[in-house]
């Protein structure tokens, strides 16, 4: 048998199996263990239930239209998983070298960039945190939000400064340990002051410490 026919036989053998190609994304179905994908292939072939081999921790459901590619085990097609998705639609761009972004097509994003800051952008963000958050930010913490709600006790192990004034409502009112001071600004209040158990507006003048006259 001469080269020529060597040749020919590999290049049919070859011809047989398949390569690894590209497609474009027309249904995910994310219910399972396994990510199972449909696909328009090349000519408009129609490709099913292709698994998406995804990394551990990490899963996305990539939306219709996205592209992807896939290795077909074995050569053959049915066989096929997808080894990667993109949609240059929603993809981030413009990031610095090093840097590394988690984005959804709505554009809420996580950003990791350079000088080991993290950016997050959303419309809302939910923490779930049974055991609780910790959080140690020694230069402090800015928080620009025209208010800020908890439903239970707040307890500062440092100093509480406040600089648009203080209102106080509900539960068994203020409770202060220790010396109060006031400066620039005078006392108001609708009902008794009592010091010392004598009541600044009931106690007897009669008696010696009556009201003032």
């Amino acid at each position: 048998m001469d080269a020529k026919s060597v040749d020919g036989r590999i290049a049919r053998a070859l011809g047989a199996v398949r390569q690894a190609f590209r497609g474009k994304i027309s249904r995910t179905q994310s219910g399972g263990g396994v990510q199972r994908i449909q696909l328009e292939g090349l000519a408009g072939e129609t490709v099913q239930d292709l698994e998406h081999a995804e990394q551990f921790g990490f899963t996305a459901h990539p939306p219709a239209g996205s592209d992807c590619v896939v290795v077909p085990l074995g050569g053959k097609t049915s066989h096929g998983i997808i080894v990667t998705t993109t949609n240059g639609a929603y993809r981030i761009t413009g990031l610095a070298e090093g840097e590394t972004a988690v984005y959804n097509q709505d554009g809420a994003k996580i950003v990791l960039k350079q000088g080991k800051i993290i950016e997050i952008d959303c419309s809302q963000l939910v923490i779930r945190a049974e055991q609780g958050i910790s959080m140690s930010a020694p230069a402090g913490m800015e928080i620009d939000a025209p208010n800020v709600r908890c439903t239970a006790e707040i307890t500062a192990q440092g100093q509480i400064n406040g600089n648009g004034g203080l209102s106080i409502q509900g539960g068994n009112g203020a409770v202060f340990t220790g010396p109060v001071r006031q400066t620039g600004g005078s006392y108001t209040t609708d009902q008794d002051v009592v010091a010392s158990g004598i009541s600044l507006s009931g106690h007897d003048h009669t008696a010696g410490v009556g009201p003032p006259q």
